[in-house]
């Protein structure tokens, strides 16, 4: 059976060559720490999984959710974005609910542009952001994330013929993989910069909850004009670690997220309505569960980074995320220094080329992992004498 063109065009999946790489040396009877991962390790909070189990058992539970998803999921939405960022959403006007952030990223390119339409994308970024760009024929444009800008895009290394070609812009803040926070001034550059090239912003906010030091991260939404220009993808998947449960929501601009609800009116029915309950008991409950999930992620960063440092290894913390971004010994790239650390001490990483041209020269660490693990990890390090 012959498949169609827009398929033969996608994307390969970076990561399942990585997986294919662990799974060999795990069925091979070698003790692997799998730090390449971004799959949270730690359960759903038993609250979230009671308010699921209530809501199944409920009849009305198993018929179609309405298309658009329950007026109490999208009001609980409404409700944690004024708590947690201050901002005021409408829940009928303002809000999409997702399969999933990834689906809302995907879905985008579909909803807003023509094929041959130019897309503005991270680089490094999140692979799967060219697959909505493959699916709606689109070309994409990559902004070079540097560490000497703090791994923010410069709009003004921009060429004006792309500015003015330019249909969305996708940005992540906490990044993967770089683990950088954005500002408030990086922030207003963005609204000024979309707003004066017509462009739509979409900020990927899959790791809102996790920034370290103190630091809370910033909604784009925050952001004065953010809402006349764009809108932000939020996923339950990392905050609530619900990542199988497949919920999060797009919130902004109420031309922008009616196209994407007139696109799902056609794929899907919305969300199993016990899912809804259970998200809803997530972002109205108590968060403390979110609270002690940070913590758990910045003591394994600190674990971690600390004895990198140790090592001699010239490594820089994350501001945020559960990523780490650290750059390759001398002498290697980020493929063959991945594939040396799976094959002298078992250690296996996500090689920064995979995220992007300008990911090449780092590799990805996630702190998915014990404190345990994760210091053996440093011991194993520390037994290549290269740092």
């Amino acid at each position: 059976m012959k498949r169609s063109q827009l398929l033969e065009q996608l994307p390969s999946q970076f990561f399942a060559s990585l997986v294919t790489k662990v799974n060999k040396a795990v069925n091979e009877g070698r003790d692997v720490i799998n730090l390449g991962q971004g799959n949270p390790d730690q359960p759903t909070p038993e609250h979230i999984i009671s308010a699921l189990h209530s809501s199944s058992l409920n009849p009305t539970s198993h018929r179609y959710s309405p298309f658009r998803g329950t007026k109490r999921f999208k009001e609980a939405v409404s409700e944690f974005y004024h708590s947690e960022y201050g901002v005021e959403l409408d829940p009928e006007k303002e809000l999409a609910i997702l399969f999933g952030g990834k689906a809302g990223l995907v879905e985008l390119p579909l909803c807003l542009c023509d094929p041959g339409d130019t897309i503005l994308v991270p680089d490094p970024g999140y692979p799967d952001y060219l697959s909505g760009i493959s699916l709606s024929r689109t070309k994409p444009y990559m902004l070079p994330l540097l560490e000497k800008n703090g791994f923010l895009p410069d709009y003004d290394l921009i060429p004006n013929d792309v500015s003015e070609a330019s249909k969305i812009l996708f940005l992540n803040y906490p990044n993967n993989p770089t683990g950088a926070t954005a500002t408030s001034e990086f922030f207003e550059k963005t609204v000024e910069f979309a707003t004066q090239n017509d462009i739509v912003v979409c900020h990927d906010f899959a790791y809102g909850a996790f920034g370290f030091d103190g630091k809370k991260p910033l909604s784009f939404l925050q952001t004065p004009g953010a809402k006349e220009c764009g809108i932000e993808i939020y996923t339950l998947s990392k905050t609530y670690n619900m990542a199988g449960w497949r919920v999060g929501f797009a919130v902004g601009n109420a031309e922008i997220i009616e196209t994407i609800n007139l696109l799902q009116d056609h794929l899907y029915v919305s969300l199993f309505p016990a899912i809804q309950d259970a998200a809803t008991e997530a972002l109205l409950g108590s968060q403390q569960c979110v609270a002690e999930l940070l913590a758990i992620y910045e003591k394994r960063r600190n674990v971690f980074i600390d004895g990198c440092k140790s090592l001699g290894w010239d490594v820089t913390a994350p501001q945020g995320s559960f990523f780490a971004w650290l750059p390759v010994p001398e002498g290697f790239t980020s493929q063959s220094f991945a594939d040396y650390l799976l094959e002298n001490v078992n250690i296996a990483v996500a090689p920064g080329n995979g995220f992007g041209e300008h990911g090449e020269g780092y590799i990805r660490v996630g702190l998915l992992t014990d404190e345990s693990q994760l210091s053996e990890a440093v011991h194993r390090l520390q037994k290549l004498e290269i740092f």
